[in-house]
């Protein structure tokens, strides 16, 4: 049970005895005690004057005096107004100390045959391109996410939904076609996705060399010069083609696809994500044309003169939505509707949440409109994890352009980085273990600065922040991680199950209050969607022992009693932080 559920009883209690009136536990709600005033947790009284008719000082002042006297867990208090600061027994600490240490999943809930199936969405990458900076946040945000959800009771199930068809992937391959001269992964020795991805840049370039060419000779401006540029009615066309199942289009498009795909299962290799269900464009975007071509002769959907299929929105207060091009061809957001209608085909999901960036806001707010007129009871219950952009210090990446950081090359300078910045701690590793904890630091200096900041806000990202072993980063917490196991290590003759007698410290008791509040952090993290809860909670929790760790001794503690207690609350503290930095996706060296 926790303090925050003991003392909400207690002052229920509390209340019926001196007042004779019933006070609903779940009511009470006591919250830390703030800094700036002594105890731990502090209750409100204001709502029981009307029953004690008392001033709030002095109800406040009765209720604390009852509880010294009352309840085993509070040692004494103090009251601020109607404010009722409560210093919990040290005593009280110990026996939650001993309660954690002998649960080796505390803070985490059960997942049972009732709980909800939750389905989460990230990653949702096009394929004519390698995995960027933007991408790599929404996969650890989207793998986080699914982690904290578990850990809360949830069924989750892990998706990805591949964008593999579009004119955007009929430009890489008219570029490979064009100026590729059989170009391949092996004669190459790029990734696929890599390769790929040159030759959407390539397009890129040619096109607007085009452009400014038919601007030129017929002085017309840029955006009638695009609708006249013959590269680009090559893409549209081999786009038409696709859609009607051209074989040699078709061919091109699998072997491209396939090369871009052992690419991208390389890099989510690399950055410890995977899925359970894969969708593919390819796939969806049929079921969402039967879908809208069926609300279109339900009177749901209207048809333009030139073909192209709309709903109208004004009357929920947006605008007119393509769903069907005049050529036939599906956009997005036909997609979107047939693969939500295959995912709850495929699944009884209680719970759909999309991690996608905040630029497609508008785009899941219609998503949800156009489920619910289609007659999808599920349409309005979607969740839009929408989560803030990831700028450089040179401004925003732009993939067409080329200036995307690339993914890989980021995992490899994070890597090299550590491996560089950590050069004296890897003196008495071997190689392999030395690497393997480059590696682990690497990625962990990555993961814990995206996701340590609010997902709903934008970030700058700085490698050279991000990889210091001081301060609010992932090698902070790591290296304390290892120091506490370095620690256990040196424990001859430790036993983290025998009882401990004796009251622990102010000090002690503070980060034995802050261990147990983990099971908190996981519940509010998993209602408001955020890891940069759990993160902050992990480096709070870090910089906390390392001040312990600097004030008391621990292995040189003359009283048994005192130094296994320490020794104890190391054990929880290090299980903790690989517990929060699980929740994350990071993983933690034994040493370092």
């Amino acid at each position: 049970m926790t303090i925050e559920n003991v003392i909400s009883r207690a002052v229920s209690r509390a209340v019926k005895e001196l007042y004779g009136a019933e006070a609903d536990p779940a009511s009470v709600n006591p919250a830390p005690t703030k800094k700036e005033f002594e105890g731990d947790m502090t209750v409100v009284v204001f709502p029981y004057l009307k029953v004690s008719r008392r001033k709030p000082e002095d109800t406040a002042r009765g209720i604390g005096e009852w509880l010294v006297a009352n309840e085993p867990a509070v040692k004494c208090f103090n009251v601020v107004k109607g404010f009722l600061n409560l210093t919990v027994n040290p005593a009280w600490w110990l026996g939650m100390l001993h309660d954690i240490a002998a649960d080796p999943e505390f803070g985490m809930r059960h997942v049972t045959e009732d709980s909800d199936l939750v389905m989460v969405e990230y990653s949702s990458p096009n394929t004519n391109k390698p995995l960027h900076l933007g991408h790599v946040r929404n996969n650890l945000l989207g793998y986080s996410l699914s982690q904290i959800l578990k850990a809360n009771g949830n069924k989750v199930v892990k998706t990805n939904i591949v964008n593999d068809r579009g004119i955007h992937i009929c430009k890489s391959m008219l570029a490979w076609k064009k100026w590729g001269e059989g170009a391949t992964p092996d004669s190459t020795g790029k990734k696929g996705d890599h390769l790929i991805g040159d030759f959407y840049v390539a397009f890129d370039k040619h096109f607007k060399e085009e452009v400014k060419e038919i601007m030129a000779r017929e002085n017309i401006s840029e955006e009638e010069a695009k609708e006249k540029s013959p590269l680009m009615e090559e893409a549209r066309g081999m786009l038409r083609g696709w859609e009607q199942g051209d074989p040699e289009v078709r061919a091109l498009w699998k072997m491209m696809n396939d090369w871009v795909y052992a690419g991208f299962d390389e890099t989510y290799r690399r950055l410890g994500v995977d899925f359970d269900k894969i969708y593919y464009e390819s796939d969806t975007y049929l079921e969402g044309k039967e879908l809208v071509l069926k609300g279109l002769e339900e009177g749901k959907m209207y048809r333009r003169e030139d073909g192209s299929v709309w709903a109208d929105l004004t009357a929920e207060g947006l605008d007119h939505k393509l769903l069907l091009r005049a050529d036939g061809t599906s956009v997005y957001m036909t997609q979107d509707i047939g693969t939500a209608k295959l995912r709850y085909r495929d699944y009884p999901i209680d719970r759909m949440i999309y991690v996608v960036g905040n630029e497609q806001n508008y785009h899941f707010q219609v998503l949800s409109l156009l489920l619910d007129r289609l007659g999808f009871k599920w349409g309005k219950d979607l969740t839009h994890f929408s989560y803030g952009m990831v700028e450089l210090p040179e401004g925003k990446m732009k993939s067409r352009e080329g200036t995307v950081v690339d993914a890989d090359d980021l995992i490899d300078t994070m890597v090299a980085s550590a491996r560089e910045t950590s050069a004296d701690r890897f003196r008495d590793m071997d190689e392999k273990e030395a690497s393997e904890v480059a590696r682990m630091v690497g990625l962990g200096a990555l993961k814990y600065f995206l996701l340590k900041v609010d997902p709903r806000k934008n970030m700058l990202f700085n490698p050279k922040e991000s990889i210091d072993f001081n301060g609010n980063t992932g090698p902070f917490i790591q290296y304390t991680y290892a120091r506490i196991r370095s620690v256990i290590r040196k424990a001859e003759g430790f036993d983290p199950l025998a009882r401990i007698e004796g009251e622990p410290n102010e000090k002690e008791s503070t980060l034995i209050r802050k261990v147990a509040d983990f099971r908190n952090v996981v519940r509010e993290a998993g209602d408001n969607c955020s890891p940069a809860i759990v993160a902050n909670y992990a480096y709070d929790l870090a910089k906390e022992y390392n001040q312990f760790y600097h004030d008391y001794s621990i292995l040189r503690e003359e009283n048994a009693d005192v130094r296994n207690r320490r020794l104890l609350i190391s054990c929880v503290v290090a299980r903790t932080l690989k517990a929060a930095m699980n929740l994350l996706g990071i993983e933690m060296p034994e040493r370092m």
